[in-house]
């Protein structure tokens, strides 16, 4: 129950980033596309892990393949932003 409550708490949050992103027609679409985008990365990650289970005998490459890629996505983010987000006003609506 409560990794479930953890989960749901960051949906706000993205659907809010995606809105002030992008104007709020499209807020939708493109909070689609990063939830099928999540889900995709999930099953590969979970594949990936299998494979290696069945292939060395263990996880360990797994977790560390997994550890360095959470590194690099957490550099890539802070490398985002600095510019100006489109701000959806009504005339682009």
């Amino acid at each position: 129950m409560f990794y479930g409550l953890d989960w749901i708490a960051t949906v706000p949050p993205t659907l809010r980033l995606a809105t002030e992103t992008v104007s709020e027609r499209e807020a939708p679409v493109v909070f689609g596309w990063i939830l099928a985008g999540h889900q995709i990365g999930a099953a590969s990650a979970a594949v990936f892990a299998g494979t290696m289970r069945t292939l060395q005998g263990d996880y360990l490459e797994a977790f560390v393949v997994a550890g360095l890629t959470g590194i690099a996505a957490a550099l890539i983010s802070l490398m985002i932003g600095g510019g100006k987000l489109r701000r959806a006003t009504a005339a682009t609506a």
